[in-house]
């Protein structure tokens, strides 16, 4: 194995001030993270965020109505339910006619049919699908550390979508528009993980739903709801139409650590081994020297796992989990075919990175799907668009000229590392 040695490393943002987080929570975040954060439920007022506008800014009504008819949305963009039960696509999709012959394409007709009869709209994936809400994403997600997903429910007034019920992510409720009360109850099962879903405990779920509510509340337009995993929650819109944004936190926990872990432990021959010829895994006096075994090179093995290697696969995961800021590919090309030592580049926004090198040797720079390699006289260069606000091509340090820094640049460009700064 190369011994490698850290130059740097950097995550998104690179700010102090984060406007998003102070738009979710009415709370200083360090006492937000000691009070709240998957431990109980939080309820802020429009009128203590800092959110004069309200998330009106993010997703209206008008905008939700033009990816419902004028985007060609397609599976699994959308899901509708009604009366606590997800309607079969084929309810609401269909062909998308001459030069689109698909089947799963949101068709505006039955989307109109499936709303006027009571039933709740739920966008999905926002977070790669709307720009304001891909940027609020993208700066949320480098606040909290943890995968984010954003999707926009509509209820028709007096209606609810879906029965009492746990997610297993945390949840930031956003109300946009309209009026919707939350009935909130503890949970039936703490830190549910995404295998341990509420329907396994439905009927633990029905019991506790029909005792006292920890919380009954109505969320007006720029109130929001902070919910850890576990806990249960209905919501059914009042007089009017509601549509409120909810922005699920993929929590990192400790079984993921423990799921790293196994993923390591393919490396130990022991644990690759077969089980003998003929054993019944059935029968608890047959496996359990198997058991025994196991458990021990397990043991063995766990000695052996450094933190560096435990990280170095949460980074993989983790990173792969988020994708950097969108860019321009058209625009992005006549930059790299136009580009001179006058002009500017910059990180990717949102964009994760990990710098490492061995002496005398190449420094490879980790991103979230690849690892790209460098002669080692690009580290100052490297360091300069990678830790700046942006720098100037041909005062890139440590190239011998601009032809050296133009052939950098332009590669940084071509492989999305940077932008026009």
């Amino acid at each position: 194995m190369i011994d490698r040695t850290d130059l740097s490393s950097g995550t998104p943002g690179g700010v102090t001030h984060r406007p998003a987080l102070a738009r979710c929570v009415a709370m200083e975040p360090a006492k937000f993270a000691a009070a709240h954060w998957g431990r109980a439920p939080l309820l802020s007022r429009a009128g203590d965020l800092a959110n004069p506008a309200g998330f009106t800014d993010l997703l209206d009504r008008a905008a939700a109505d033009e990816l419902l008819s004028r985007r060609g949305l397609r599976t699994p963009f959308l899901r509708i339910a009604h009366d606590g039960e997800v309607l079969a696509e084929a309810m609401y999709t269909g062909s998308g006619g001459a030069g689109a012959e698909i089947s799963d394409q949101v068709l505006d007709e039955r989307v109109l049919s499936r709303y006027a009869d009571g039933a709740t709209l739920v966008l999905q994936g926002l977070h790669r699908l709307w720009p304001p809400i891909v940027d609020f994403t993208g700066e949320l997600a480098g606040v909290l550390g943890q995968p984010l997903q954003v999707n926009a429910y509509l209820t028709p007034a007096g209606n609810q979508g879906f029965a009492t019920h746990y997610d297993t992510h945390d949840v930031f409720v956003l109300q946009v528009q309209g009026r919707k009360r939350w009935r909130v109850h503890e949970p039936v099962l703490t830190d549910p993980l995404p295998r341990q879903t509420w329907s396994g405990r439905a009927d633990e779920v029905a019991a506790q739903a029909d005792s006292a509510p920890a919380l009954d509340t109505v969320l007006e337009p720029g109130d929001t709801l902070y919910l850890p995993r576990g806990w249960l929650h209905s919501a059914a819109a009042q007089q009017d139409a509601s549509l409120h944004l909810t922005v699920g936190v993929r929590a990192w926990t400790r079984f993921t650590l423990v799921e790293t872990l196994l993923d390591l432990a393919v490396d130990d021959p022991r644990l690759r081994a077969s089980l003998p010829f003929g054993v019944d895994v059935s029968d608890p006096a047959g496996i359990e020297p198997e058991a025994t075994e196991t458990i021990a090179a397990l043991r063995d093995w766990l000695n052996t796992v450094t933190s560096q290697r435990i990280a170095a696969e949460l980074r993989r995961r983790s990173w792969s989990a988020t994708r950097p800021a969108p860019l321009r590919p058209l625009e992005q090309a006549e930059l790299i075919r136009d580009l001179t030592a006058d002009n500017r580049i910059t990180r990717r926004p949102g964009l994760r990175w990990r710098l490492s090198a061995q002496p005398d040797g190449p420094v490879d720079l980790q991103v979230f799907d690849r690892t790209i390699s460098f002669p080692s006289q690009c580290v100052p260069a490297l360091r300069a668009v990678l830790e700046s606000p942006g720098v100037r091509v041909g005062d890139l340090p440590g190239l011998d000229g601009d032809a050296d820094r133009l052939v950098l640049a332009r590669r940084l460009l071509r492989e999305a590392i940077a932008v026009g700064g």
